[in-house]
């Protein structure tokens, strides 16, 4: 009877949290601060593209990678690199597969690309027959991503980073936000499917240690976090969840341990998100600003895509709507960074067929 009160109140919470409207203002008062828009390729060797990850290398390059393959699932699906030279995106090439030394085949799954400060561009990405059964690989790049070593297979127990980019926090650990989805029907002692957990790297990604899984009061599933940086050395991560909000925890020790889910006052379809904390303090996020269909419990549209922009990581307002047209596929798993030339660079699904990227000026939005 407990646990059904806490996930009505729960779910009390997240209708009040989502705001009545979709739209955004395309853009804020003064010029459009959207710089570029296009797609990173228009044709391909696949039918269907999904999950990109974006990174700017050491060497100042501008890179992305993704799925693809017939579809999401099939063992065909590959991930795909590209690079950007002379502010052109140079043509797509397969950087790994999931090819087993007995000649199994399995999908591959949402890469995530990190460059070490210091070292090696690397790429985590997953392999296996679905999300609960998959499991971390990555691969190393020491010329900017021209070429890629053999593919490494992550310590059993670690993921790498499910979706978005780790960071480096600043004593130097390597910090990768994870999660894992439970089989259906499937919880633990917390009696949720979806749980957040950290991964964490002192020896920049030779071995990880993993942290227990962020507790949750409320019931709150939430997979696919994002992290951020404030004040006083506090962190924050955003999730996608399947409760209709994006869901928010914090940590005050460099990420060890995390306080229990919430939720911020952004709506959230089911659909994954991403975050960055800006070179001027300020928090973005790139979401859809849709929740649930009353008749479709846990689905929604994925579309609008947004820009949010907070102060406190807690209160958000939208900022930009850089898509706004019904799309079946929907505008989906965006990827964000900023530059060091102070630029964002975003990148997303359109439709399962294209990966766009669009280049934003951050001092256009407010």
């Amino acid at each position: 009877m407990r646990r059904l009160f806490l996930k009505s109140a729960a779910l009390g919470l997240f209708a009040l949290a989502a705001p009545p409207s979709r739209a955004a203002p395309k853009t804020p008062a003064g010029k459009d601060p959207v710089l570029h828009k296009g797609n990173i390729y228009e044709t391909a060797p696949y039918i269907e593209c999904h999950a990109s990850t974006i990174v700017e290398t050491r060497a100042r390059t501008i890179a992305a990678a993704w799925f693809g393959g017939t579809r999401e699932r099939n063992p065909d699906v590959c991930i795909w690199f590209a690079r950007m030279e002379g502010g052109r995106w140079q043509p797509q090439t397969q950087v790994a597969d999931g090819v087993q030394p007995d000649g199994t085949r399995y999908p591959t799954w949402n890469p995530a690309l990190f460059q070490d400060p210091d070292g090696d561009l690397v790429l985590f990405y997953k392999v296996g027959p679905s999300p609960q059964a998959w499991w971390g690989m990555c691969i190393r790049s020491a010329d900017d991503g021209r070429t890629w070593s053999k593919p490494e297979r992550l310590a059993d127990g670690i993921l790498g980073p499910i979706k978005n980019k780790p960071v480096r926090l600043p004593d130097g650990t390597w910090l990768s936000p994870s999660s894992t989805e439970a089989a259906e029907g499937m919880t633990g002692a917390s009696n949720v499917a979806w749980q957040l957990h950290f991964e964490r790297s002192a020896d920049k990604g030779r071995t990880w240690a993993r942290t227990e899984n962020v507790p949750s009061k409320v019931s709150i599933e939430a997979i696919q976090p994002s992290i951020l940086f404030h004040k006083e050395g506090r962190l924050q991560v955003v999730a996608r969840s399947r409760q209709g909000v994006v869901a928010s925890s914090w940590s005050k020790d460099n990420g060890l341990t995390w306080s229990g889910i919430g939720a911020v006052d952004l709506p959230n379809p089911n659909s994954g998100i991403d975050a960055v904390t800006l070179h001027d303090g300020r928090q973005l996020i790139v979401y859809n600003h849709s929740a649930h269909r009353p008749d479709e419990p846990g689905k929604g549209d994925r579309w609008p895509l947004n820009i949010g922009l907070s102060e406190d990581g807690v209160h958000w307002r939208n900022v930009l709507t850089l898509e706004d047209e019904a799309l079946t596929e929907g505008y989906a798993y965006p990827a964000v960074i900023q530059a060091s030339d102070g630029r964002l660079h975003i990148t997303y699904t359109r439709g399962r067929r294209h990966i766009t990227h669009v280049v934003v000026d951050p001092q256009g939005l407010v």
